[in-house]
C-alpha cells in the first residue's frame, strides 16, 4: 500500500484512540486495581482482533448494514458497560494490596481479559470504525488484494491501540500509585465514564431508530 496513505490513516486513527472513552475507562481502572495492565489491553486488543477477522471475511458489512443488529449489538454493549461500571463504583481500587497465589491471579488475569473483550467486540462504534473509516484508506487498484489491505489496516489500528491503552494505564498507575485517594478517585470517575458511555450508546440508538 501506498506510504503515504498509510500515514493518514495513522494520523486519523490516532486521533479516535486518544479521545477517551469507554477502553480509556477501563484501562485506567485496570490500571489502579491490578499489578498489570496488560490482561485488560491483551483483551480489548483481542476485540478489535475479531472485528479485523470478521472485515477481512467481509461478513461484517452485512451486520454493519443491518439496523436490527445494530440495535441488539447496542443494547448489550450498553448494558455490558453499564454493569462494568457499576462493579467499579462498588469495588474501588485498592492499591499495594497483599500477594494472592499464582493461580488466583491466573484467574483473574482471565476473567479481566475476558472483560476487555467483551468492551471492544460489544461496541457498536468499533463495528462502525471498521466500516466507515476502513473503506476511505482502501485502493482495489493497487495490486494489493482487498482482504490484504483491510488486514493491514486493522493491524495498525491495533498496533496504536496498544502502545496508547498501555501508556495511559501505566501512566495513571505511575502518578496515583502513591496517592490511595486520588486512586480511588480516578477509579470511581471511571466507573462512571463507563455508566455514562453506556447511556449515551443507549440514547443514541433508540434516537436513531
Amino acid at each position: 500500500m501506498d506510504p503515504k496513505m498509510l500515514t493518514a490513516f495513522l494520523a486519523v486513527d490516532l486521533l479516535l484512540v486518544f479521545t477517551p472513552g469507554a477502553d480509556w475507562a477501563f484501562v485506567i481502572a485496570a490500571g489502579l486495581r491490578d499489578r498489570s495492565v496488560v490482561p485488560a489491553v491483551a483483551g480489548l486488543i483481542a476485540g478489535y482482533a475479531g472485528y479485523t477477522l470478521l472485515a477481512v471475511a467481509g461478513l461484517a458489512v452485512a451486520v454493519a448494514s443491518s439496523g436490527a443488529v445494530l440495535t441488539v449489538l447496542t443494547v448489550a454493549g450498553a448494558g455490558y458497560l453499564v454493569w462494568l461500571g457499576w462493579g467499579v463504583l462498588s469495588q474501588p481500587a485498592v492499591l499495594g494490596a497483599s500477594v494472592e497465589d499464582a493461580s488466583a491471579m491466573s484467574v483473574t488475569r482471565r476473567q479481566i481479559m475476558v472483560k476487555g473483550a467483551g468492551i471492544s467486540s460489544l461496541n457498536p462504534k468499533a463495528l462502525l470504525l471498521y466500516f466507515s473509516l476502513f473503506p476511505q484508506f482502501i485502493r482495489p487498484a493497487n495490486g494489493w488484494p482487498v482482504s490484504a489491505q483491510i488486514g493491514l489496516l486493522g493491524a495498525l489500528h491495533m498496533t496504536a491501540c496498544t502502545v496508547v491503552y498501555l501508556g495511559v494505564g501505566v501512566l495513571a498507575r505511575t502518578l496515583l500509585t502513591t496517592r490511595p485517594a486520588a486512586g480511588r478517585a480516578v477509579t470511581r470517575v471511571s466507573g462512571v465514564m463507563m455508566i455514562a458511555i453506556g447511556g449515551l450508546l443507549l440514547l443514541e440508538r433508540l434516537a436513531a431508530g
